[in-house]
């Protein structure tokens, strides 16, 4: 394998966390509502889907019927975070951004505690195995690259399109721009804004979940406190830079795994290149392209981060 197919064929599936994560904070954003405690949920997610396949696997093959499950799980628990977040936020108009930081906080420590009550230390597990579609696999180039993954690779790429049709072309997606966009309007045609607003924070909060536990599960087989290494906060950031769009999100978070990728290929070939640098660079480009996204401010749901009180007419 030459090196710019090792970059692309450990891009791909390096993006598959905060495409994940991203899209559910998308909806959250898209009804005005910004989740800095995406992080949190993803530790937790991380630590429950590897939990129940570990628990029954016991260091053994573990049927992947309980890897699935510990993805179900992880989903309905963040769910649950999901609407710990509303309560907070909606019912009790907290602060988004400060009552994102506490749940970050909570997430992370919380789960960090119940892996050294239950687990101990860091033990690895089969997790899912890789698919390869026969025949596309074999593919020279491509074949490495797309089609050579695990089921959550590929529905995840899927549920891109889908993520959008849901979005710009089902009723419930119009709510969720309608509330986020003008809520005011929205409660005045009969939408019941912060219902949707508690529905969007479900669906971000499993989806945040389900990628953290995609982390556990998939790519690295194993928990530890530092699994998500900042990856919840890129997901927010990555929606910015998406300009609020499923499809460019995806775009965003490609760019980003492959610089991540291009730093492990360059530690990988033995270049002479500085290593805290290399590790830097992911970081440092999504850094640059915030900076150089201003359209962003413009695009955004106008009623983000701002507290919807129906009695309150201003």
């Amino acid at each position: 394998m030459n090196f710019v197919e090792n970059i692309l064929s450990l891009g791909v599936p390096f993006s598959v966390a905060l495409l994940i994560a991203s899209l559910g904070e998308m909806f959250n954003q898209r009804a005005g509502i910004f989740n800095l405690g995406c992080e949190g949920i993803m530790a937790m997610g991380a630590f429950l889907g590897m939990l129940v396949p570990f628990t029954v696997g016991q260091g053994g093959t573990t049927p992947q019927i309980y890897n699935f499950l510990g993805l179900a799980l992880a989903m309905g628990v963040g769910a649950l975070f999901g609407l710990l977040f509303g309560l907070v936020v909606i019912i009790f108009r907290a602060p988004q951004g400060i009552a994102g930081i506490g749940l970050q906080m909570f997430g992370v420590g919380t789960a960090g505690t119940l892996f050294r009550h239950f687990v101990g230390g860091s033990q690895s597990i089969p997790g899912i195995n890789d698919l390869p579609i026969p025949g596309l696999s074999k593919i020279p180039f491509f074949g490495q690259i797309l089609f050579s993954h695990n089921l959550l690779v590929y529905l995840t790429f899927a549920f891109v399109p889908v993520s959008w049709y849901i979005l710009f072309k089902t009723p419930w997606g119009l709510k969720v721009r309608a509330v986020g966009t003008n809520p005011r309007a929205a409660d005045s045609i009969g939408i019941e804004v912060n219902k949707i607003r508690f529905q969007a924070l479900m669906v971000g909060g499993a989806l945040a979940g389900l990628a953290g536990a995609y982390l556990s599960l998939c790519q690295v087989k194993m928990f530890s406190d530092e699994i998500i290494a900042g990856r919840g906060f890129i997901a927010v950031a990555l929606v910015y830079f998406g300009h609020w769009n499923p499809v460019k999100i995806m775009g965003g978070a490609l760019l980003f795994s492959f610089a991540q990728a291009f730093q492990l290929a360059i530690q990988g070939q033995g270049i002479n290149f500085p290593y805290e640098f290399a590790v830097m660079l992911p970081y440092v480009m999504v850094i640059i392209v915030l900076a150089f996204s201003r359209e962003s401010q413009l695009l955004g749901p106008t009623a983000l981060g701002k507290p919807f009180n129906r009695e309150k007419r201003t």
